[in-house]
């Protein structure tokens, strides 16, 4: 079998198991894509001096706000209730583009308008925003004159905000006018910020509000201004060396306040050198990729950098007009932009997979047989590298156009992704490629290339690092285990960060001084070279009967039932099995209920009240059975099964607190929300 690493090093480290690369740099790790590219601003200049003409960012401008009535009836105490509600859609237009010369002729003139107004070399400008082309291109302007950005998730929430700017001391802050109500209420509280730079439309009480109350020296202007600024008082480039600050990027921060981890150009150009020697053969000139996912997070920010090297068309979209359902009188932007490659998180792929599963519930059942049918024998065609166009043509390119009908890639990141999720997709869509990494690591550990192809591994180390896997004694993961060996995943390279900002202790704590990053993951080598992840160091739970369960990999597993959104596994290490809380939806938990006849009619079921259907034994059991059902599906094995689940009614949210920006659970806020619920579920486990 071909390995897809290859050990090098001593033959016996201390504490685990050998070295190892990619297969493709045995000898040095990659640190840059070719030999005159060491920073993001020799990025861009490469891609405009290469690809001038070329389409570079797509944008979407919003023509219209369409408003509709409809009546919504909802029960309250068993009482029918008709109200009235107004839903806004979106009328956007088709996709407008900037070549990469326009773009770079951008770039330089805001760069000269940060100088103008008054910035300096290694001045940090905060970047507050949903992902659009101006949070990109600001990016590149700051580069332009060796600055450095500061980025915050736009879901981050005043005090995350405030802290991430009074942090880092920016002098100036980029948002768009929606946020600027939000930006208000914390410019004030930071003392070295003075600028406000927003692009797209401002409301005009918002404007006046800043110039009446803002803090003395604070000045509000457009991103067009900062760019006239700079037509008007053009400057040279000054650009930022390699080892140059690049980035301090802010975690989203599952406990306490977020991290800044430091990235420099060096980090994130090893990055893009190493997806390139791992990707790069695989680009055509006509691929496009939809940009949507938040550019405060290192996979997208990466990914997109990746993109403009190699010169293909980025389409701007927002995950609020991404399908037909948001938007009237046009397509959504998926639709509409019809990307070849796309990078997306574990719910968005949920979210994709139980969209498809529900058109095909809704089909004639000798339909739904056909597409069973055609689904097996294409998933055994493919493990047998065979063609596949005829059946395509006939029954998977119609759920193919859902997502634009060009998609050939799509690499799936942030968090583990359930293999049967993984599985669905790769066969009624196109390939999802598996990845691993951390802010810290720039993404880069692992990427699994197609040649790579399987379900559940994350890929090899990308050429940029080197892995070892560290024993763990405590939980039997041992480098010499057999036949795989296992261990926490250390990983060292070029594109990992020195440290966070003003953060010793935790620096010290998470890197060793021989430049590991300890990453808390466990992982096993697979025959094959790659990697698979399989627990989480601080999410491992002994439970009473002496066995070790992994918290993240059983909520991968579970998440993959079709009558939940969201759920947190709970395990006390008094008790022989885990329970967990369940986010559900109300069409499907209704259409549960009627399933297992839990009332005598339909009439019934629309009744009740959703919180009190929510807490209903029978309904609660057969949303049990059904996660159960999906945990022997993904071969869990007897301490992995749930004993108990409630039935959350409401969603968990970043506004509640109980998710992160990243859209992560934020386990210690939900665990302490629904103690009461979990302590009930585990005292029954114990009489």
């Amino acid at each position: 079998m071909k390995s897809f690493s290859t050990e090098v090093g001593p033959d016996k480290l201390n504490n685990g198991g050998r070295v190892r690369r990619s297969a493709l740099s045995p000898e040095s790790l990659v640190r840059v894509p070719i030999n005159n590219v060491h920073t993001l601003y020799d990025v861009i200049s490469h891609s405009a001096k290469k690809f001038p003409e070329r389409q570079a960012f797509g944008y979407r401008k919003v023509e219209k706000v369409i408003e509709e009535e409809k009546e919504v009836t909802k029960y309250v105490q068993g009482e029918e209730v008709k109200e009235k509600k107004i839903w806004k859609f979106i009328q956007l237009s088709p996709y407008f583009y900037l070549t990469y010369k326009e773009a770079i002729r951008l770039v330089h003139d805001v760069g000269a308008g940060l100088i103008n107004l008054g910035l300096k070399e290694k001045s940090k400008i905060e970047i507050f925003s949903p992902t659009n082309m101006y949070w990109l291109l600001t990016a590149y302007s700051a580069f332009t004159q060796n600055m450095t950005i500061v980025t915050a998730y736009d879901t981050l929430g005043e005090d995350g905000l405030l802290h991430s700017m009074n942090e880092t001391e920016v002098e100036a802050i980029y948002t768009v006018g929606d946020l600027l109500p939000v930006v208000r209420k914390v410019a004030a509280k930071c003392a070295s910020l003075k600028y406000i730079i927003y692009s797209g439309d401002a409301k005009a009480d918002v404007v006046h509000q800043f110039k009446n109350d803002g803090k003395a020296g604070q000045r509000l202007i457009s991103l067009d201004e900062v760019a006239k600024l700079g037509r008007e008082h053009p400057r040279e480039a000054r650009p930022p060396e390699p080892e140059d600050l690049c980035c301090i990027m802010y975690t989203s921060g599952s406990t306490g306040n977020p991290k800044g981890v430091m990235l420099s150009h060096k980090n994130i150009v090893a990055a893009v050198g190493g997806v390139n020697t791992l990707l790069g053969h695989l680009v055509t000139d006509h691929d496009s990729m939809i940009a949507y996912l938040p550019l405060a997070h290192v996979l997208e920010f990466v990914v997109e950098n990746v993109c403009v090297f190699w010169g293909i068309t980025l389409g701007y979209a927002s995950a609020r007009t991404l399908t037909d359902s948001s938007v009237r009188n046009c397509k959504g932007d998926i639709k509409e932009f019809r990307p070849t490659l796309m990078t997306g998180v574990p719910q968005v792929w949920e979210t994709i997979r139980k969209g498809i599963l529900a058109k095909i519930s809704a089909a004639s059942p000798k339909a739904q047989k056909m597409f069973y049918k055609a689904y097996a024998t294409k998933a055994w065609l493919l493990e047998r590298h065979l063609p596949t166009k005829f059946i395509d043509r006939v029954v998977f390119n119609k759920i193919k156009e859902q997502v634009g009908g060009r998609l050939r890639f799509a690499l799936s990141g942030g968090a583990p992704v359930a293999t049967e999720t993984q599985k669905f997709l790769s066969v009624t869509v196109c390939p999802i490629l598996g990845g691993y990494g951390m802010t810290e690591s720039c993404g880069m550990c692992c990427i699994m290339a197609p040649e790579q192809f399987g379900y559940g591994p994350v890929g090899a180390p990308v050429p940029c690092c080197e892995i070892k896997l560290v024993d763990v004694p405590e939980a039997n993961y041992f480098s010499t285990n057999t036949p795989k060996p296992q261990g926490e995943v250390w990983v060292r390279g070029p594109a990992i960060t020195k440290g966070y900002w003003k953060q010793d202790r935790i620096t010290r704590e998470t890197i060793t001084e021989d430049n590991w990053l300890q990453t808390g993951d466990i992982a096993e080598w697979n025959e094959n070279g790659t990697l698979t992840i399989i627990d989480r160091k601080k999410n491992l739970v002994k439970l009473n009967n002496g066995e070790y369960i992994a918290i993240e990999k059983l909520e991968s597993i579970y998440k993959s039932c079709i009558h939940v959104t969201n759920i947190c596994v709970y395990a006390d290490p008094l008790v022989a099995k885990p329970v967990a809380l369940a986010v559900v939806s109300e069409p499907v938990l209704r259409q549960l209920a009627l399933e297992k006849k839990v009332f005598s009619t339909e009439d019934e079921t629309k009744r009740i009240e959703f919180e009190k259907l929510c807490q209903m034994d029978d309904v609660r059991k057969a949303v049990l059975a059904s996660l159960l059902a999906q945990a022997k599906e993904g071969g869990l094995k007897g301490s992995e099964l749930l004993y108990d689940v409630y039935l959350c009614h409401e969603e968990w949210t970043t506004e509640a607190g109980l998710m992160t920006a990243a859209q992560k659970i934020k386990r210690p806020e939900i665990t302490k929300a629904f103690k009461a619920q979990l302590d009930a579920m585990n005292a029954r486990q114990k009489s």
